[in-house]
């Protein structure tokens, strides 16, 4: 049963990671027309007005009182922090580029997975989990595709907010079940979401080319809503920190995705790096 549960846990993270993959490609387009502000509060506010809707006609028990902390926290770090830092870096550094901070995604949720949720992967894990990160910062390092010091520590502060709010959401989700974590953390962040918003609002629409719009819609309903329904029951069936190290996968799917769709270069340090990075998740994911 087990067996099972893990297999079901890191399926259900691979479809997450799937979708998360065109979020930063998503994001990249949607900045050049929309304020990170405004597009950080609008996709929160119309994934919650979806997470709400499930809520109310599956008829979900609201959460007790001791998990509102939680539930901040989950919003803290991907309803608002990772959007809005990753949305403020993509105005400095390429999408290409940025995808490759991904790599960094699993050791922050693994280091919280331990902090917040009490596991304990075995020594090596962190060995391989390690490797992987310090290829990413070496690739930052390197300023291979369009870096910057300000996009570069934008996109590290993202990295540390999003890790902490997957692995407090992989933990209530044992609880509350991954869509309802993410909903009721989208409802809870809803109303400085809007307000935020309407203050941000483009003054006119006129200058809103197709391709933004197309982009606000994706990561509103699958990178803020869709993604965390397979991505928190992955983690909260195959164990944070072993189905974290798949987030490591994400970098091939956002480069071919920044070179497919955005005609973005992708350099060949890019790919050396994601590919070393793939190594060091399948050894990762052995000592998990």
């Amino acid at each position: 049963m087990d067996e099972v549960r893990s297999v079901e846990g890191w399926g259900s993270g691979l479809l997450g990671v799937i979708i998360f993959s065109g979020s930063l490609p998503a994001t990249r387009v949607a900045v050049a027309d929309f304020s990170p502000l405004f597009l950080t509060s609008v996709r929160a506010v119309i994934a919650a007005v979806l997470g709400a809707g499930l809520l109310v006609l599956l008829r979900q028990a609201r959460p007790k009182r001791e998990d509102i902390l939680s539930l901040a926290i989950v919003a803290l770090g991907v309803v608002v922090g990772f959007p809005l830092l990753t949305a403020l870096a993509l105005q400095h550094v390429t999408s290409a580029h940025s995808i490759v901070f991904i790599g960094l995604l699993p050791l922050a949720t693994a280091i919280f997975g331990v902090l917040r949720g009490g596991e304990r992967p075995k020594p090596l894990f962190w060995l391989f989990s390690c490797i992987g990160s310090a290829t990413v910062i070496a690739f930052a390092l390197s300023n291979g595709g369009s870096g910057s010091l300000a996009g570069d520590l934008l996109m590290l502060a993202s990295i540390v907010l999003c890790g902490l709010g997957y692995a407090e959401g992989a933990k209530l989700s044992r609880r509350l079940g991954g869509w309802q974590v993410i909903s009721w953390a989208l409802v809870l962040a809803a109303p400085l979401m809007l307000l935020l918003a309407m203050v941000t609002l483009p003054n006119s629409q006129s200058g809103i080319g197709v391709p933004a719009w197309i982009s606000l819609a994706y990561v509103s309903v699958f990178s803020m809503l869709v993604g965390f329904v397979f991505w928190y029951r992955g983690l909260a069936l195959g164990g944070i920190a072993g189905v974290g190290q798949l987030q490591l996968l994400q970098p091939f799917f956002g480069l071919a995705l920044a070179a497919l769709l955005l005609g973005e270069q992708v350099a060949w340090t890019m790919i050396a790096a994601t590919g070393l990075i793939v190594i060091c998740v399948a050894f990762a994911r052995r000592f998990a």
